[in-house]
């Protein structure tokens, strides 16, 4: 399955979840948006989100500073 990520292409053996995409990446599910084809993705949703073949899927972390 091929996707776009963060405006790259990324290749999987299979579909997997924004949940599983994020635990792959070691991303925190907790301090990061998730959007797939322009449309943001609450939380609760990442485990039965499951992404398709040609998703566009943006993840936006938060940073603090000050």
């Amino acid at each position: 399955m091929k996707i776009v990520l963060n405006g790259e292409p990324k290749e999987f053996s299979s579909n997997v979840s924004i949940q599983q995409l994020l635990d792959q990446l070691a991303i925190p599910a907790g301090r990061v948006a998730c959007e797939i084809n322009l449309r943001i993705i609450k939380r609760a949703r990442y485990p039965e989100t499951v992404l398709q073949e040609g998703d566009t899927v943006e993840i936006i972390q938060a940073i603090g500073g000050g």
